[in-house]
């Protein structure tokens, strides 16, 4: 009722400023006017006739512009176009009943639609005055109301932007689409500075990234080769975002980084004490991160170095025995290998000298290492060895077990030797084999620990096979991949506990798998590389080499694969050669697969997939090429 009231406020306002602009009046505020004359100054002559019209229930003929703004007033939608209707009306009666309308002369009537014109502008403008309800945004201040909208997304941002002016002021405002731009993943380390329209910006990113994502699907990009020491053969690879390292049998390093082709790979030299040594030893592990590079050789070396020098090694130390294991952390510069039973962890301080923070031994050799990722205060290193799973930290103290200091058993079960082992940041997963008594639990599983608590959170699995590698930091929120000597990869989801998704990928084994929120590539020991469609399951395009597949790191748009040799020392070109140069086929290859390349251009589709239609038959993979090959061949001579 309230909210009634003031609306018949606003509209006897609304009238009455609307006659004193135009000095009309309407029936009702006449008859009100003359009601009060009546009662005042009823001995009137003018107020007597006024009177007696009302009383006989006549009315004064009203303005057509007070009739538009009682029907809007009212409620009524398009009184415009009723009143336009009614006026077609009136005129057709009357030229029916044969009467013409009266002509005005030339002045009258241009005097009088100027009238009209003016009286039609001044109730355009009087309507715009009282329909212009401020919104909160020009009641409250900018930096509060800009507060509200970032709780928006791009769709209602776009919607609020049609809204008002202001609205789209505060719809457009760079730092809401900066944020936006930052929680789409586009660019973390960006500034709110580094663009001008980070709108334009934004929506540049979702175009590439849907181009890219069709060209991952058809296979569409370009391709490079990596190779750099002819004659040997591949030992190890791996890779980060921009940067890919490679250790071969005579020694050496190699460092490309791929946003600077240019300049071609980098030789990372080793410790000036090992160059003497004739013949180099082999390097047998290396491992990349965005700022630090290092390698591990047969003789037991370490050398670490800069990404950003080169050159020279920063830091180096020495194992008594080969290094079996070596790994890097992604958040911070921490290097840990293992020798034998012997796990060392080497850091730098804040001033950049690096010191040894854990040196352990324990029970039986390490099979493997791993950094768990996060910033810490310590690093903490995650190793397996035969059927058990350690933690080290150095900074913790076990006072109520056996172990050793900073030593922490997070699995060890007695028949259940351990394949293989990935961390995240809060969990870790085990793939562990079933032999002997063990084998009536019903085959090979995975189990997932909790870092925190030291607790089995799941069991997952149960294959005849057994687990060869785990996906888990990489993969997707609540997912893990993981890769089975039963040729078979598989998805589970971590918060259900049950395999979403199984396909029948390598028939020499998995040995090697990543997956994103869309896409799963897998690679084999048979060489075969296979990306897979995972909400579909089905494979989209492989590639075949010759050598088992034993790195696979792709981003949004690369991907890079190697094909490692497992004989490190083969014959040379013929059998009666004794020479240990490899041939090419034994060297091993390493594969950069960039696909933000423009799909419309035919030099950056893949070799396998260009054409010239020359050849009478072939595969043709390109399913975008619609003439076949025997179509444009040479025709055969008909005798004619």
């Amino acid at each position: 009722m309230e909210g009634e009231n003031e609306l018949s406020d606003f509209r006897k306002r609304w009238k009455q400023e609307l006659e004193k602009k135009t000095g009309l009046r309407s029936a009702s505020s006449k008859a009100e006017v003359n009601n009060e004359r009546r009662r005042g100054r009823a001995g009137e002559a003018g107020d007597a006739e006024g009177s007696e019209r009302l009383e006989d229930g006549g009315e004064a003929p009203q303005p057509q512009c007070v009739s538009i703004a009682e029907g809007l007033l009212d409620g009524r939608s398009s009184p415009l176009l009723a009143r336009m209707e009614e006026e077609r009306m009136r005129r057709k009666r009357r030229c029916e009943r044969g009467e013409e309308p009266q002509q005005l002369s030339a002045p009258h009537a241009q005097s009088d639609r100027r009238a009209r014109l003016t009286l039609l502008d001044q109730f355009i403008h009087d309507l715009n005055e009282v329909n212009d309800i401020p919104f909160f945004d020009i009641e409250l201040p900018y930096e509060l109301a800009l507060k509200i909208f970032q709780f928006l997304n791009k769709a209602d941002l776009g919607r609020c932007a049609q809204v008002s002016k202001s609205w789209r002021v505060l719809a457009e405002d760079e730092v809401l689409w900066y944020r936006l731009f930052l929680e789409e993943g586009y660019h973390k380390g960006a500034s709110v500075s580094d663009s001008p329209c980070w709108k334009s910006t934004l929506r540049d990113c979702f175009n590439t990234e849907k181009t890219v994502k069709y060209n991952w699907k058809n296979r569409v990009g370009s391709i490079s080769h990596l190779q750099y020491e002819l004659g040997k053969v591949l030992c190890d690879v791996s890779s980060c975002d921009r940067l890919i390292i490679a250790g071969y049998t005579s020694g050496d390093a190699r460092l490309w980084d791929t946003v600077h082709w240019d300049s071609g790979a980098v030789n990372l030299h080793p410790a000036y004490s090992m160059r003497s040594e004739t013949p180099s030893p082999h390097v047998c592990l290396v491992r990349v991160t965005d700022a630090v590079a290092c390698a591990a050789y047969e003789n037991g070396r370490v050398d670490v170095w800069s990404t950003e020098s080169g050159g020279e090694p920063v830091h180096f130390y020495q194992h008594l025995q080969r290094v079996c294991a070596l790994d890097l952390g992604a958040d911070a510069p921490v290097v840990t290998s293992a020798s034998g039973s012997v796990i060392r962890v080497d850091t730098p301080d804040d001033r950049g000298y690096w010191r040894t923070v854990c040196l352990n031994q324990l029970a039986k050799p390490v099979d493997g290492v791993l950094v768990v990722p996060g910033k810490r205060e310590s690093p903490l290193v995650s190793a397996w060895a035969d059927e058990s799973v350690y933690l080290l930290d150095p900074s913790e103290t076990d006072e109520h077990h056996e172990e050793k200091e900073g030593v922490r058993v997070l699995h060890s079960v007695y028949g259940q030797p351990v394949t293989c082992l990935d961390v995240s940041a809060c969990r870790a997963a085990v793939g562990v084999k079933s032999c002997g008594w063990g084998m009536n639990d019903g085959g090979n599983k995975v189990r997932v620990y909790s870092l925190e608590t030291g607790q089995a959170e799941l069991v997952l699995g149960n294959s005849a096979g057994d687990f060869t590698c785990i996906s888990l930091r990489d993969a997707p929120l609540h997912l893990m991949v993981c890769g089975n000597k039963d040729r078979r990869v598989r998805v589970f989801d971590l918060r259900s506990g049950s395999s979403v998704i199984s396909l029948y990928a390598h028939h020499m084994g998995v040995t090697t798998v990543q997956a994103d929120d869309w896409k799963i590539v897998s690679g084999g020991g048979e060489g075969l590389v296979c990306v897979w469609e995972m909400r579909m399951g089905s494979k989209l395009w492989e590639m075949h080499n010759r050598h088992p597949v034993r790195h696979i790191r792709f981003n949004s748009s690369t991907l890079v694969t190697a094909n490692i040799p497992d004989e490190k020392n083969p014959r040379g070109a013929c059998i009666t050669d004794d020479d240990l140069t490899a041939h090419r086929r034994h060297r091993g290859a390493i594969c950069y697969y960039d696909f933000s390349m423009d799909s419309s251009s035919q030099d950056n589709v893949l070799p396998i997939c260009r054409s010239d239609y020359t050849e009478t038959s072939g595969y043709n993979y390109n399913i975008g090429l619609a003439t076949p090959y025997d179509a444009l061949a040479e025709p055969q001579n008909s005798g004619l």
